[in-house]
């Protein structure tokens, strides 16, 4: 019974810009269905009646594929393309723009602006030079290549090998405008039984992240299958040996095996209490 394939269904995500919106709202609601395969199509910068009705046009093309309505996640601004979309598609057209803008435009008496993309738009210089400065800091601050400017970041991410901190880094500088610098810990640390030198001064800025063995060996496999480094034993050592050194030295941390990097990097900050900058 477990081999049957899982049933398909049409997912799509419109906006008149970026479709993040559509797509991050959409997607975390269509992870409440695991019973199902879902094919997921995304459409941006839908700005003209020609662009809107070839997206209907797929779509009811996508119902009569499968057999089943297409499901359409829409942040589409424009009130034309919203009743085109909601009159002529074969679909369920969950308009997630509809069902939070009428209540707010009467709680605060007065007409949304109706235009797309705002919220990821350079509206705000400040911000937006922030998240630069904070992704050239994680880039030049990663895998300990550079320690040097330590002393300016707002937390130093430690793991073995493998274990998710370049993504997160550059997540949370991203999203969060935060200084990240990452270090991993290799055998030479572990043989030493004790936190490199150069992190002592640091210690306080440190949050680990930690791994199961099942989950780092099939990380490292898709890079050098076969290989030593992606052994069990190898990375059974290493992992124990990490998880004895952070609790000498009562370093938080997170265990990140079946967590996302969004997952990740707000639960570091939740835990951390360290302070976004956006």
């Amino acid at each position: 019974m477990d081999n049957l394939p899982k049933p398909l269904r049409t997912a799509f995500f419109l906006s008149g810009s970026t479709a993040i919106t559509a797509e991050t709202l959409g997607r975390s609601m269509l992870t409440q269905f695991s019973e199902f395969e879902f094919e997921q199509v995304t459409v941006p910068y839908i700005e003209t009646e020609t662009q809107i009705k070839e997206v209907i046009a797929k779509i009811n093309d996508a119902h009569e594929s499968n057999g089943h309505r297409p499901l359409v996640f829409s942040t589409l601004t424009d009130a034309h393309f919203r009743d085109l979309l909601a009159t002529e598609s074969q679909a369920l057209v969950l308009d997630m723009f509809a069902a939070f803008l009428s209540p707010l435009e009467q709680e605060i008496g007065m007409p949304s602006s109706q235009r797309s993309g705002r919220s990821h738009s350079i509206q705000d210089i400040s911000s937006y030079r922030i998240r630069i400065d904070a992704v050239h800091f994680a880039l030049e601050n990663d895998d300990g290549a550079v320690v040097k400017y330590y002393d300016q970041a707002d937390m130093i991410v430690i793991g073995v090998s493998r274990s998710g901190k370049t993504p997160t880094c550059l997540y949370m500088a991203l999203q969060f405008g935060l200084y990240m610098a990452n270090y991993p810990l290799t055998e030479e640390d572990f043989d030493q039984v004790k936190l490199p030198d150069l992190l002592m001064p640091y210690k306080h800025k440190l949050f680990a992240l930690t791994i199961d063995v099942d989950r780092l060996a099939a990380i490292r496999s898709e890079r050098r299958a076969n290989s030593r480094y992606a052994s069990l034993q190898q990375c059974e050592m290493e992992i124990r040996a990490f998880d004895a050194l952070i609790q000498r030295y009562k370093i938080p941390s997170l265990n990140v095996s079946e967590l996302s990097i969004e997952e990740i990097a707000t639960r570091i900050v939740a835990a951390s209490g360290v302070k976004r900058r956006i």
